[in-house]
């Protein structure tokens, strides 16, 4: 079948669409009176938290509910025509030709067991019957178009032979195979590295221009929204709730939830003492527990009874911009330009002694060099390369980098889940180094704790929240009887700020935000003095994020603990931590102040990593640096300085230096290092990479 003849309207238009999913006992409504358009080479942002509905509306265009969702209500049409009213023959023939979706996951995309060449030629002889020959030709275009090394040896590949942002850039290459009318992409970098996000980010609105395609962009991040996006759509608990251009929404938002949402992200000028972020009360609710009237009442500033929760509230247009949406009923009585209330201003918490100092820290693994059948030669993996520095009482340190980079691998020696390969690790002065986990006393396991990532993979499913603490408790020889080990139990839920009924949860019963407050709680059992926090709030939302960090400041300023926060979102770093350690591929790159480390001379690396972030502010400005390629593999770095292979400054440096010799550190201004073999007079050359314009 051609494609639909030429149509000017609006690509996709999405008008009063209800969604629900049907399970034994009752109906869970997951999208309720949803309605936004995309016009013809128009990008849009569909924004919300996770459960918020946004997943469900892509699912609803592609058609793909499965057997316990329905539309009730509304029509979803592509380029004027019902969807609902096709058959399965027209549906197969647009999904995948004229509609194509691009996952959060790659791998789940790609099938494991075939060449990458051939699953793209796939694409274009199923859906339009072309030889052989013209789909290989298509293909290696398509592979060329999204910028990957070596398009012929990349067809001749499977998918485990490449990085995730090879694989991301290889579904994004089959999602264009067909030059589809709207492509629907579902947080498509969540997991990949900033730097590779942002050259992925590019890569879309680059194909987008060239081939005219009109996009749906699911994202909860905000700042990347912003980069991508023309419109965008906010979602809360499966209603929108403001619709507008990115202009609009961000600099004259009409909605609370926006404003609030917009008030727990570390922007440029949040600092945690003077200017707090400010977290949204309360909890998401559940698809069959959502209040009357509107949907954001109990946990809105503005919250006023028996007018808001009233009855339902529809979507009205803003007066004087009629492509301007809200679903508010004080939208016009609100003052929006009113200053924050300002949260609490804390002190500063007194920087105390050295707690824990690494000296030229080694960490090398071996493996075969044929890990299939164990033969062949070993090969060394230098995951930490001469790691030094030291991290003082009541003291934010920020490790960042991107995965591979070794942050991890430091994180297990510290833990003693791994042992050194050489150098030291002193806690008060005693070498830990050598100590694995199972011969350290229960006062050191205690001291330095770590929190997780995932929440999830951390608690017993089988064990309720208050049994899993005491356990700790135990372990950590705390409290003399079961009784003053349950009295702890309770405070440090106190501690937490989680209601002390929650010690008779399961963790099923649990929010994400919830269940890392019990990880933290945990970590804190044995008076903790140092704490690993590797990515905590990485898999949480937005509005949680700011609760967590803050939580965990707090605790710090109460205990004096030392934080080694493990991070690749350089918004939250910035807005957390005093001191920043830049890694990237087991090198120590750059150390400093987090003002030092922000402010030009940067080391190269660091200088893409900050141009790589996105940033949710219509008024910051950013250099634009895309770095080529993905990270270098661990197991084969590149000679010379682990960043030569990317980096953009490299013929500032005389006689190929880059590429033989591993660079010295170089200390410029008030110990702020910088492992480069640039010249300071070089260095002191580069501009900032964010500026704020003035208002």
């Amino acid at each position: 079948m051609s494609k639909m003849a030429d149509y000017d309207g609006p690509i996709l238009e999405i008008d009063k669409l209800s969604i629900s999913f049907f399970t034994r006992l009752r109906e869970i409504p997951a999208v309720m009176d949803f309605s936004v358009s995309v016009q013809p080479g128009e990008a849009v942002g569909l924004v919300g938290e996770s459960g918020c509905g946004k997943s469900t509306v892509a699912l609803g265009v592609m058609q793909d509910l499965g057997k316990n969702g329905r539309v009730v209500g509304g029509t979803i049409k592509f380029k004027g025509r019902d969807l609902a009213e096709m058959s399965t023959e027209e549906l197969r023939d647009i999904r995948g030709n004229e509609i194509a979706m691009i996952y959060q996951e790659p791998m789940a995309s790609l099938n494991p067991a075939m060449k990458i060449g051939k699953q793209l030629m796939e694409v274009p002889m199923i859906h339009e019957g072309v030889s052989t020959e013209e789909a290989y030709s298509r293909a290696l275009e398509v592979v060329t178009d999204v910028r990957l090394p070596d398009p012929e040896r990349m067809l001749n590949s499977f998918p485990h032979q490449l990085s995730g942002g090879q694989q991301q850039r290889i579904v994004i290459a089959m999602a264009l195979m067909s030059k589809p009318a709207l492509l629907i992409l579902d947080e498509p970098t969540t997991a990949l590295d900033v730097t590779v996000e942002a050259a992925v980010v590019e890569l879309v609105k680059d194909l987008g221009k060239k081939y005219g395609t009109s996009m749906l962009f699911i994202s909860h991040n905000l700042g990347l929204v912003l980069e991508t996006c023309d419109r965008l759509c906010v979602m809360y608990s499966g209603e929108a709730v403001e619709r507008g251009s990115i202009k609009d929404v961000f600099d004259e938002m009409q909605h609370p939830y926006t404003q609030a949402l917009f008030r727990s992200i570390p922007l440029p000028g949040a600092d945690k003492n003077s200017r707090p972020l400010v977290a949204i009360p309360g909890n998401f609710p559940l698809p069959h527990e959502r209040p009357p009237g509107c949907n954001f009442g109990p946990r809105c500033d503005y919250f006023e009874e028996g007018r808001c929760d009233a009855k339902d509230i529809l979507m009205e247009a803003v007066p004087g911009n009629d492509r301007h949406h809200t679903r508010c009923l004080k939208f016009q009585e609100i003052d929006w330009n009113a200053p924050i209330t300002l949260a609490d201003q804390k002190d500063k918490g007194e920087i105390g002694r050295v707690v824990l100092k690494m000296d030229n820290l080694k960490k090398y693994y071996e493996v075969a060099a044929n890990a299939l059948f164990g033969g062949g030669e070993k090969k060394v993996v230098k995951a930490n390369e001469t790691l030094s520095f030291e991290a003082h009482e009541s003291e934010t340190l920020a490790i960042v980098g991107e995965s591979g980079c070794g942050k991890s691998t430091f994180a297990k020696v510290l833990m003693g889940l791994e042992t050194a390969t050489d150098g030291q690790i002193l806690l008060d002065n005693r070498n830990i180094e050598q100590v694995p986990i199972e011969e350290r006393d229960a006062k050191t396991v205690g001291e330095v704790q770590m929190v997780f990532q995932n929440p999830f993979d951390t608690l017993n499913p089988s064990m309720t929240v208050g049994r899993q603490i005491i356990r700790a408790l135990e372990i950590f020889g705390v409290g003399n009887s079961e009784a003053e080990r349950k009295k702890r139990m309770l405070e440090l839920l106190d501690l937490v700020k989680l209601p002390r009924a929650f010690a008779e949860r399961m963790p099923r019963q649990l929010s994400g935000g919830q269940k890392q407050r019990v990880g933290i709680a945990r970590a804190f059992a044995g008076d903790a003095r140092i704490v690993v926090a590797d990515e905590p709030v990485s898999a949480l939302d937005v509005s949680v994020q700011a609760a967590v960090t803050d939580l965990l400041m707090e605790i710090q300023r109460e205990h004096k603990t030392t934080l080694l926060f493990i991070s690749h979102d350089l918004s939250i770093v910035r807005y957390l931590s005093d001191r920043v350690m830049v890694m990237y591929l087991g090198h120590v790159v750059e150390l400093g102040t987090t003002d030092q480390v922000f402010a030009p001379p940067y080391h190269p690396y660091t200088e893409a990593l900050l141009s790589a972030v996105p940033i949710a502010d219509t008024s910051v400005e950013k250099q634009h640096i895309v770095l080529d390629g993905d990270i270098p593999s661990a197991m084969s770095p590149p000679p010379g300085c682990p960043f030569q292979t990317r980096c953009r400054w490299k013929s500032e440096v005389p006689d190929g230096r880059c590429e033989t010799h591993v660079p010295p550190v170089q200390t410029l201004a008030d110990g702020h290092q910088v492992k480069c073999h640039l010249a300071e007079d070089i260095l002191a050359r580069m501009e900032p990479v964010i500026k704020v314009a003035a208002e």
